[in-house]
């Protein structure tokens, strides 16, 4: 039973569901669902899909969050970025049927979940550790602004393509006399509006109608459904499709079709590699959101879970008419905030959607897609941060350059080579870093069993007795220079020098080229008269020498602490 509990953690929570969670939940999903509903046929049309698989998208994924996920407040569906690579995925298939389309769609939502189930399987949720926040960040804003951009077309009522911003500006301009003022008047109502509900909305209900502090902000969250309702009935009453503006038109009623979406060979040999930066990319955005919200309530998630989570949540995308989702910051937050105490939220809200996609949709025939524009536009310009490169710059030149690159490679040639470039970049420099390490002479602070670098600190030292503490892991990429530092030390002082210790309080792994190097160094300095001594070795670390040859052939002794090396050695030979 625990096994199932760990993989199925709904049979764990489950078993403890109240009534006060049932209210929480349901009343959670209710303002979810309204939000979710705007934010599904936005998104979907970000992706370039017709508005109801968004809708779609949103339905079986926050069934199968429900079952497998761990977080209490996340909301899965589809998000401006993963639709945005969605989009980019797809326009080089160069598919024109749009049945064809939307079955590449599923395609890469499938596959995006089977590799998610592969890595939860294979209990890597580590990975999310492998992209640096800076890099991260610098995507997410380049692809903000690249998401805004790319709607401006809806905004003026123009036809533009493109998916970098040269080629969106380059065609936005060469359209720019068929500018539709009707629909440029929709679309400054609705901006306005949404900026309006989004900075000042909350003040004013709890200034005004002295609504309480949460409440206020969750009814300022939802805002988009006020301007969506606003501009259908402005387009319904003036007709605004015949004065050339776009509307979402007939939305296709009824359930979500259930099919393994086909698609040839070739279409799906050239999805593998976007749908493997969909799920890096998705997976570290939603459990980014899910570890900010379980704080906050002192829970706590499993990551190798959020991977199985996710991925199943992808494979109900793709096999119900959807495309790639992954964890959402704003639904999820309006999850929390509306009192969300449990997964079970998500399926209550699926309900919600299942209802939307059989009744309510020809309610939005008349939906000008310059709100739809505008609903995505307020939404991800708040993901739009450069004070990130500020900070880089100032605290470190080589993630400012990181930051730069990857920002510069969204906006410039696309978001694949933006991503790419980041995930790129991030193990570029943790390989750099660590091919450097930075190794210390220390000496015994007085009075003390405490060492610590001679060029820091007043510290007493030997000139018998050099002492090297480094302060990194030891591998492939790092191994020549420490060897070449030691060395480099020992012939400073080759006349009076008699022991060389190497501190390894810092040293977590000592892999194989590394441990050719220490076998190097403890031969060049019995050739020149100087002994090798280790001291604060892990008890791991020293597991794996004792698998080879090297503490046979060590000229010197190991140490248990770094005091009980320098008061044996100090102005002597070791015993």
């Amino acid at each position: 039973m625990l096994c199932v509990k760990q993989h199925l953690p709904i049979f764990d929570w489950g078993q403890r569901y109240s009534k006060s969670e049932l209210a929480g939940d349901l009343t959670a999903a209710g303002i979810v669902t309204i939000m979710l509903i705007p934010q599904s046929l936005a998104y979907a049309l970000l992706a370039g899909l017709p508005a109801q698989v968004g809708i779609y998208a949103s339905i079986l994924p926050l069934v199968a969050y429900t079952l497998f996920g761990t977080s209490r407040a996340l909301a899965v569906g589809p998000v401006a970025v993963v639709s945005l690579m969605t989009a980019s995925a797809l326009a080089p298939l160069g598919i024109s049927s749009i049945t064809d389309y939307i079955a590449a769609a599923g395609m890469l939502a499938l596959l995006s979940g089977i590799m998610l189930l592969g890595m939860g399987l294979l209990r890597l949720g580590v990975v999310a550790n492998f992209l640096s926040h800076p890099v991260i960040a610098g995507f997410i804003t380049a692809s903000g602004l690249l998401i805004a951009v790319g709607q401006v077309k809806h905004l003026i009522g123009v036809s533009s393509s493109g998916h970098n911003l040269p080629e969106i500006i380059e065609t936005l301009w060469s359209n720019v006399g068929d500018i539709n003022l009707s629909t440029m008047m929709i679309a400054a109502f609705a901006l306005t509006s949404l900026v309006w509900m989004r900075q000042s909305l909350a003040s004013v209900l709890q200034e005004r109608l002295d609504m309480p502090i949460g409440l206020a902000g969750t009814i300022a969250r939802v805002g988009p459904v006020f301007a969506i309702v606003g501009t259908v009935l402005l387009s319904w009453g003036l007709d605004l499709p015949e004065l050339g503006v776009g509307v979402v038109g007939v939305v296709p009623t009824g359930l979500p079709p259930f099919s393994v979406p086909l698609t040839d060979w070739s279409v799906l040999s050239a999805l593998i590699g976007p749908a493997a930066l969909i799920s890096i990319i998705g997976f570290v955005e939603s459990v980014s959101v899910a570890q900010t919200l379980a704080a906050k309530r002192q829970h706590r998630i499993d990551p190798n879970q959020e991977l199985t989570a996710l991925g199943a949540s992808n494979l109900a995308s793709g096999l119900s008419g959807g495309f790639p989702v992954t964890g959402g910051f704003s639904r999820s937050v309006v999850n929390y905030d509306a009192g969300a105490q449990t997964p079970a939220a998500g399926a209550y809200t699926a309900i919600g959607l299942l209802f939307a996609a059989v009744y309510l949709t020809p309610l939005l025939y008349f939906l000008p897609k310059a709100t739809l524009a505008a609903t995505i536009i307020v939404a991800v310009l708040s993901l739009v941060d450069f004070s990130i490169l500020k900070t880089a710059w100032r605290y470190s030149k080589a993630d400012f350059a990181a930051v730069a690159t990857t920002m510069l490679l969204t906006l410039l040639v696309g978001v694949e080579a933006g991503v790419a470039a980041g995930v790129l970049i991030s193990l570029l420099l943790f390989i750099w870093k660590t091919s450097r390490p930075h190794v210390a002479e220390v000496g015994l602070v007085p009075g003390s069993q405490h060492f610590r670098n001679i060029y820091r600190h007043n510290v007493l030292t030997d000139p018998r007795l050099v002492t090297l503490r480094i302060d990194e892991s030891l591998y492939f990429a790092n191994a020549r220079r420490m060897e070449d530092l030691v060395l480099e030390r020992v012939h400073m002082d080759r006349d009076s020098l008699e022991h060389v210790v190497l501190m390894c309080s810092a040293v977590n792994d000592i892999d194989l080229s590394a441990l050719e190097s220490l076998e190097t160094i403890n031969q060049r300095l019995n050739d020149l008269g100087v002994l090798l001594h280790l001291s604060e070795v892990k008890g791991p670390v020293m597991d794996r020498l004792k698998c080879g040859h090297f503490l046979t052939k060590l000229t010197g002794e190991i140490y248990l602490s770094q005091y009980d090396a320098y008061s044996e050695l100090k102005g002597g030979t070791a015993s």
